[in-house]
This record gives C-alpha cells, structure tokens and sequence, in this order.
C-alpha cells in the first residue's frame, strides 16, 4: 500500500528500512532520511509512526503518539478511536 503520495513510499519501503542497528530510524524524520527523501505534506505521518510502532520502534505504551520525549506532551492532537 502506499503510504506516502508525495514521495511514493510504500508500507513495504518503509519496513524494509527498520533494523536493528544503531544506524537504523527510530522516528518518522528518520525514516524519510533512510529513505532518501523528506516529509512533503505530512499526512502520512501518523501511518509512519503505526508502522513503527508495530516494529515495536519509537515510543513507548505511555506515549499514545508514539514519539516518547520523555513524556512532553506533543503538540499534534491525539485521536483516540473508541472501542
């Protein structure tokens, strides 16, 4: 699926650049920067940080956004979908 319309970045892209290694992205800039390219609208963002998030990277269960700063509070609203 295309996740990213802007610099046509697939799930598949963007998973393919998560490791393990100390090199490798832990946030959203970060998997742009692996990827060669920069955030443009930004809408694809939030989508980013699920798949990060479902790698177990970035953020932590405290951190509903998925961008841990030490707990800060984030300046981007936060849905929550109801169950």
């Amino acid at each position: 699926m295309i996740v990213c319309h802007c610099n046509v970045l697939s799930d598949h892209d963007i998973r393919a650049c998560l490791g393990d290694g100390p090199d490798c992205p832990r946030a959203v800039g970060e998997v742009y920067a692996c990827l060669g390219c920069s955030p443009e609208c930004g809408r694809c963002a939030r989508t980013i940080r699920a798949i990060l998030r479902e790698a177990g990277i970035g953020g932590c269960a405290a951190c509903p956004v998925g961008e841990c700063g030490g707990h800060v509070a984030s300046a981007e609203p936060v849905l929550i979908a109801a169950e």
